[in-house]
């Protein structure tokens, strides 16, 4: 990993990426895309050093509460945040200056957090989303090498909810001719069901690959799927929507599982969710 200083650190939709690049290792890694303009090796991670100072700083200019959201463009649990614990002092930012959270992770690290992640959820709101994609154990360390394995992500989950978190699961990928299967998918959501997530985000039943991402899957492919790269090439040529024959049957499941449990699948309702500031909650809680 290498150091900067960097100039600012939340976009204009109240977004932070405290480091750039992954040493997750997922195979379908859309991050790796050339269109975002990561210069250096993928794996040598950008520390932005001055993270916590930026970020103090903003919040404390900020004439509105919000939700501050991480995890977009690379997970803010890898490896290297258990020596530098930058997102920790993030968090007690937040924390102290009254703001929200909400956190993409593949990683069972973010429980290290999880008194800062209630301190904020009983003052506004904190919500931990994980994306899960492969039920079966042996074909996830194939798929995601590096990060906790499904079944420890799900314990993950549980935890959270007792914990009185509430949890969003990004259901995604579900790669053609490797995943793509009935009982993929309701292994996945017997698991959600069971963690009582509060929302399933599943664009569909398939895979974006584009320059940058479509190379070195393809490069997995041929490591891991002896054959499967000329399949792929076969079916979608270099498509950037890679969408499974699976796709209607799936999603039909998906949506009729979602309402037998009261669980939220449209992803416009999730989204509004998990930026919607408390404040009404938050003020009442004054009195």
């Amino acid at each position: 990993m290498h150091f900067v200083d960097a100039k600012g650190i939340l976009s204009a939709k109240n977004g932070m990426n405290i480091y750039r690049g992954c040493t997750h290792g997922c195979i379908y890694c859309d991050s790796r895309s050339v269109c975002y303009q990561i210069k250096h090796d993928f794996e040598d991670i950008q520390v932005k050093q001055n993270a916590p100072a930026l970020l103090e700083d903003a919040l404390r200019r900020k004439r509105n509460k919000c939700m501050i959201g991480t995890g977009s463009m690379c997970d803010p649990y890898m490896h290297c945040e258990e020596q530098l614990g930058l997102m920790r002092e993030c968090l007690e930012i937040i924390d102290r200056y009254g703001f929200g959270i909400t956190l993409i992770t593949k990683s069972n690290r973010v429980l290290r957090d999880l008194d800062l992640l209630k301190s904020i959820n009983m003052k506004s709101k904190s919500v931990v989303q994980m994306t899960l994609t492969t039920y079966d154990e042996n074909l996830c360390k194939i798929l995601e090498p590096n990060v906790s394995t499904t079944k420890e992500r799900f314990e993950t989950l549980k935890i959270l909810r007792d914990n009185d978190i509430p949890t969003v699961v990004w259901l995604t990928p579900l790669l053609p001719f490797i995943n793509d299967t009935e009982e993929n998918l309701r292994g996945i959501l017997n698991y959600c069901f069971e963690a009582e997530v509060k929302g399933i985000i599943c664009f569909g039943i398939g895979v974006t690959l584009r320059e940058g991402d479509r190379e070195y899957f393809y490069q997995k492919l041929d490591e891991h799927f002896p054959g499967m790269r000329e399949k792929y090439h076969r079916k979608y040529g270099y498509s950037y929507e890679v969408i499974s024959d699976n796709h209607r049957h799936l999603m039909d499941i998906f949506h009729d599982e979602c309402k037998i449990y009261s669980t939220m699948s449209n992803i416009s309702n999730i989204f509004e969710y998990l930026h919607d500031f408390p404040e009404q909650s938050m003020q009442l809680s004054l009195f």
